[in-house]
């Protein structure tokens, strides 16, 4: 990898990789009470599958994850509105485009690390109490200097 920015992003993209493969029960679970919405699960899914792009051209990311990645960039294109405006664990129960991206995501991770079952990412923290709106990541980032290995 030439980038340490390449690794940390590499990283970031398998580490929500795991979260969307993960089995649907993990998933419920993996909000801890927090109300997560579908919104921003779609937008940094999206966004990391962009990047990967960028990143398998640099040779950073497996060039055979990418054509799952784009089916998922693809399938979260098709959730109108409606479904993007609750919390993610309602679509997650309910929306069949949810099954279909578990399954890609599994994919790629087989492909890129040889086994789909991969630890859960930590949840980022609960935002503190504040007169302004604070949009949190979904995930804790990785560590700098995080290869995702």
């Amino acid at each position: 990898m030439k980038h340490l920015g390449d690794a940390y992003l590499r990283t970031w993209t398998l580490r929500l990789m795991a979260l969307l493969a993960a089995d649907i029960q993990d998933q419920l679970a993996w909000p801890g009470g927090r109300e997560l919405k579908t919104k921003d699960v779609v937008e940094e899914v999206e966004l990391l599958c962009r990047v990967s792009e960028e990143l398998a051209e640099r040779s950073a990311f497996d060039s055979k994850a990418l054509r799952p990645l784009r089916v998922i960039g693809r399938r979260l294109g098709e959730i109108d509105g409606t479904c993007r405006a609750g919390l993610w664990t309602n679509a997650l129960a309910t929306d069949p485009a949810w099954d279909d991206i578990r399954r890609l995501a599994r994919h790629v991770l087989l492909t890129t690390l040889g086994d789909w079952r991969q630890p859960l990412p930590r949840p980022a923290a609960r935002p503190r109490a504040t007169t302004e709106p604070v949009q949190a990541p979904l995930t804790t980032p990785p560590p700098e200097g995080a290869t995702g290995k």
